[in-house]
C-alpha cells in the first residue's frame, strides 16, 4: 500500500504543478464584463430552421447550415490527473466536427482543456454566470479525474457541499458578491444553487484514484448522479487498472430524475489515450460513421478504415449527445427571446 501512496502523491504533485485553474481568486461587485448575447440579431431563416430541427436526429448538414450559425452552449472539458494528457485533442475533434471553438475556449487565456484539481465551487458559480450571460447552461465532459470533477460540480449545484453558490465571473477570474442570477429564459431572479446542466459525461472515472488522492467525500457519490443534470453518460472500461475497475464496471445510477446511460467501452481501450480523437474527424470513413451514429442503433465499423478506431465509440456517442443538447439549448433560447 506504501507503493500506491507514493504513486498517488507523485501524480498529485505533477498535476498541481501543471494543471490550469479556473482563474485567480478574488471578489468583484458586478458582472461588468460580459460577452455579447449570441441569439440577438439572428436572421429569420436561421431561427426558423433551428426551431424546426429534430434534436434527436441532427445530421451533418444541420450542423453546418443552421446550428453553427446560431447560439451554442459552452462546453467545459475537464482533463485527468496526469497533466501531460489533456482534453485538447478531444476539443480539436469537436471543433473539426463543427462545434464553435469560441464556445470551448477559456475566455481568460483561450485554452481548450481545464484542470480538474481544486475547488468545485468556483466551477458551479461559473456555470451560473455563463447561463445568465449566454442564455445556455454549459455542458460538462470529463476524462478520468475530470469525470470526478464533473460529477462533483453536479453535487455542488445541488447544495451537497455549500449552502449557497457565489456567482463566479470567468471573464475576470473572480467571485461576485452575489449568489443569485437573473434567469435569462424567464427573467426571474433565482439562486445559482439548484441549476441543472443539460448534458454531462464522465470517461474512465474510477474510485481507486479517489482513495489515492484522499477524495473521500466523492467515493460514495461517484456512481450516483443527482438531479442537477438532465442527461448523463458514463463511459466505463472493464479491467482498467488506472481507474481501479475490476471486471464488470460498477454502473452509474440516478438518485432521482436524471436520465443516466452507461456505455461500456472495449476492454482494450487505453485509459491514457482516450482524448486522441482528431483523426476520426479528419478521415472521411470514420467521420461518416460518427455522423450516422445513434445510441439506439450503432452502424457497423468498416473493416478497412485506415485510422485507429479504438476511440470511435465514445467519440461518436459524445458527439451525438453534444449535437442533441446544442440543438435543444438553441431552440429553448430562441423561443425565450422570440418577440411576443
Amino acid at each position: 500500500m506504501g507503493y500506491v501512496r507514493i504513486i498517488g502523491r507523485a501524480l498529485l504533485c505533477t498535476t498541481l504543478m501543471f494543471a490550469p485553474t479556473i482563474g485567480a481568486a478574488g471578489n468583484v461587485e458586478d458582472a461588468s464584463v460580459a460577452p455579447p448575447r449570441p441569439a440577438d440579431g439572428l436572421d429569420a431563416e436561421t431561427t426558423r430552421n433551428i426551431a424546426a430541427l429534430d434534436c434527436r436526429h441532427v445530421v451533418a448538414s444541420d450542423v453546418d447550415r443552421w446550428l453553427a450559425r446560431g447560439p451554442a452552449p459552452r462546453i467545459i472539458l475537464l482533463q485527468g490527473s496526469f497533466a501531460p494528457v489533456t482534453m485538447e485533442p478531444f476539443a480539436q475533434f469537436l471543433i473539426a466536427m463543427g462545434y464553435p471553438a469560441a464556445r470551448i475556449r477559456n475566455p481568460l487565456d483561450g485554452r481548450l482543456s481545464e484542470g480538474s484539481f481544486g475547488d468545485s465551487l468556483p466551477w458551479a458559480g461559473a456555470l451560473a454566470w455563463y447561463y445568465e450571460a449566454e442564455g445556455m447552461m454549459p455542458m460538462l465532459i470529463g476524462h478520468s479525474q475530470g469525470g470526478m470533477m464533473a460529477i462533483r460540480i453536479l453535487y455542488e449545484l445541488n447544495g451537497a457541499f455549500n449552502d449557497a453558490i457565489p456567482v463566479w465571473n470567468p471573464m475576470l477570474g473572480a467571485a461576485e458578491s452575489r449568489t443569485t442570477i437573473r434567469d435569462p429564459l424567464t427573467g426571474v431572479t433565482r439562486p445559482a444553487k439548484g441549476l441543472a446542466v443539460g448534458y454531462a459525461a464522465a470517461i474512465a472515472t474510477g474510485k481507486l484514484p479517489r482513495i489515492l488522492f484522499g477524495q473521500w467525500d466523492m467515493i460514495a457519490r461517484l456512481r450516483r448522479i443527482p438531479d442537477t443534470v438532465d442527461e448523463f453518460t458514463g463511459f466505463l472500461i472493464p479491467w482498467d487498472p488506472i481507474a481501479g475497475t475490476l471486471g464488470e464496471p460498477e454502473p452509474y445510477v440516478a438518485t432521482g430524475t436524471a436520465s443516466v446511460r452507461n456505455v461500456t467501452l472495449p476492454s482494450n481501450t487505453s485509459h491514457i489515450r482516450i482524448p486522441e480523437t482528431p483523426a476520426l474527424a479528419a478521415n472521411a470513413m470514420t467521420r461518416a460513421w460518427i455522423d450516422r451514429y445513434s445510441p439506439d442503433v450503432a452502424p457497423r465499423v468498416p473493416d478497412d478504415v485506415p485510422v485507429d478506431t479504438a476511440n470511435l465509440l465514445h467519440a461518436a456517442d459524445i458527439w451525438y449527445s453534444v449535437k442533441e443538447h446544442w440543438c435543444k439549448s438553441a431552440q429553448q433560447l430562441l423561443l425565450a427571446r422570440k418577440p411576443p
